[in-house]
């Protein structure tokens, strides 16, 4: 492929929609595999202004909508609330779904969201760049490669800026740096590129959570892009730093690598952060959950339909930030305060120790069924030996299945005193690594202290019952962090006085 067929976005665009922004208006964003929408909760709140989303998953679809687009009119909401396929919906279709009318590289100047990097190893460079200039190479591709699909909604929607968002071995990638080869092709189409690996535990959230974050703004804007400083302060745990080494095996730093676009991360300054939010912080506000001890919860489906409201107690300054989040405020309570039902474990939970992860949680569990089985043996009167049907049903029933050396890291009970652990996916299938710190509870996190540790004000809507609400918030882009990138990123676009045009045009696009 020869590189001059790249088109880069077109200098009119740029000129109009910067003009747009600098006259005070909300840049306005479409967010591309949006989740429930942590990025667009975060930009929202810096002051952009969406206009849409595209997500596959039904339950995290109307999430989005119900959250940011419900002043539309019902049959537009409806459009907005369904799942779309990125795969299947073309650029133009999407602005017609969405109403939004005239050419349809002036209807977003901000394209967010963090594409999956499956097949990415596959493909590389080449189809990069033949995707960039031919929209229809995606279709032609089998592999369906999804930051390919990403890339093409850039070049027919042209923004001025861009943000991506994935996990750091996507720096990593089957020996490919999927971040630098991206930043090469947007380079070639006209933006200015810079990725680096930031942790949202240094911008207030209760949470080490790691990922790679990917900002390009149009070369007539920035002759260069920045990332936001850090506002806290935490000495991270050693495998937080190895993880972080192991991505940027392949990322380019020495002194004579002044073409790349890592930019280093930015370095926390304890001397003038503030300390890291802590779990208890970000918690001890919210109802106690104990009726599980007394048989008072069941096995089945968990409805966010019964509101458990606030108990009398000192708020903290990160509890405050969740019930007063501007368009989101709560002052009653929560709905979606729901936990698993785990009945083999709640003793097991009471035992653990801060920081204690499964090993532990198993010596535990062993020594709870050696007591029982002590009682049982002194109550019946019977030698119960390790080969009887009550010996194994009692081992069942107390202590949990999974091989050690395997699962070191399946349990972890949370520390008070620290932000919690990065938030998986997988809190929709079990939970376990996050188990509550208050021994009295005994229990692992509901959906409600999932959003909290993800920096989501209470007055978020969760759409779906329990399972689909722990996914959506464990694929989350942490509220505050988001923020915190939309505000640095509004920065860049508002910071260079291009060549205005008049008021009146600038309504128009």
């Amino acid at each position: 492929m020869n590189h001059d067929k790249l088109t880069p976005i077109n200098s009119e665009i740029v000129r109009l929609k910067h003009s747009r922004v600098l006259s005070g208006q909300a840049p306005r964003t479409l967010d591309l595999f949006a989740g429930c929408g942590g990025l667009t909760l975060g930009f929202d709140a810096a002051g952009f202004k969406t206009i849409g989303a595209v997500e596959f998953d039904p339950d995290a679809a109307r999430s989005h909508a119900i959250n940011f687009l419900s002043d539309r009119p019902s049959e537009l909401f409806k459009v907005h609330s369904q799942a779309k396929d990125i795969t299947k919906v073309e650029p133009a279709e999407l602005m017609k779904m969405l109403e939004l009318t005239g050419p349809i590289d002036q209807q977003v100047d901000v394209i967010i969201g963090g594409p999956p990097c499956q097949a990415f190893a596959r493909v590389g460079r080449a189809k990069l760049r033949e995707v960039a200039d031919h929209p229809e190479a995606f279709l032609q591709d089998p592999r369906g490669n999804l930051y390919l699909r990403y890339l093409h909604y850039v070049r027919e929607l042209k923004p001025i800026a861009i943000l991506m968002e994935n996990v750091p071995d996507v720096l990593n990638y089957g020996g490919h740096n999927i971040a630098e080869e991206t930043c090469e092709t947007l380079s070639e189409m006209g933006y200015s590129c810079g990725y680096t690996l930031l942790n949202s535990v240094f911008f207030g959230v209760p949470q080490m959570r790691e990922r790679m974050f990917l900002i390009a703004v149009a070369s007539e804007i920035a002759d260069k892009v920045s990332f936001p400083s850090p506002t806290h302060w935490i000495e991270i745990p050693r495998g937080y730093e190895g993880t972080r080494q192991v991505a940027l095996q392949t990322v380019k730093r020495g002194l004579f690598d002044d073409d790349a676009f890592f930019v280093e991360p930015p370095v926390a300054d304890r001397q003038h952060c503030q300390p890291a939010v802590t779990a208890m912080d970000a918690l001890s506000d919210l109802p106690k959950i104990t009726e599980h001890l007394t048989g008072g919860l069941k096995k089945g489906p968990r409805r966010f339909d019964t509101l458990v409201p606030y108990p009398q107690s000192t708020l903290t300054n990160y509890a405050k930030t969740m019930r007063t989040w501007v368009g989101f405020e709560n002052a009653e309570g929560i709905k979606d305060h729901v936990i698993r039902y785990l009945p083999r474990d709640y003793d097991i939970f009471r035992r653990m120790e801060p920081g204690d992860q499964y090993p532990e949680a198993y010596k535990h569990a062993v020594a709870l069924f050696e007591e029982r089985l002590a009682a049982l043996r002194r109550t019946s009167g019977r030698a119960i030996g390790p080969r009887s049907k009550d010996y194994q049903t009692l081992w069942t029933a107390t202590v949990p299945p999974y091989d050690v050396s395997k699962f070191p890291n399946k349990w972890r009970k949370m520390e008070a005193d620290a932000p919690a652990r990065t938030l998986m996916a997988h809190l929709g299938k079990d939970g376990y690594s996050h188990i509550h710190y208050d021994c009295e509870q005994a229990r692992t996190i509901s959906v409600r202290e999932a959003a909290r540790l993800q920096s989501f004000p209470d007055g978020f809507i969760l759409s779906g019952s329990m399972n689909p609400a722990f996914k959506q918030i464990g694929n989350a882009v942490p509220a505050l962090l988001a923020k915190a990138l939309a505000e640095n990123i509004l920065r860049m676009l508002r910071s260079k006085n291009i060549e205005k045009i008049s008021p009146k045009k600038a309504q128009t696009i």
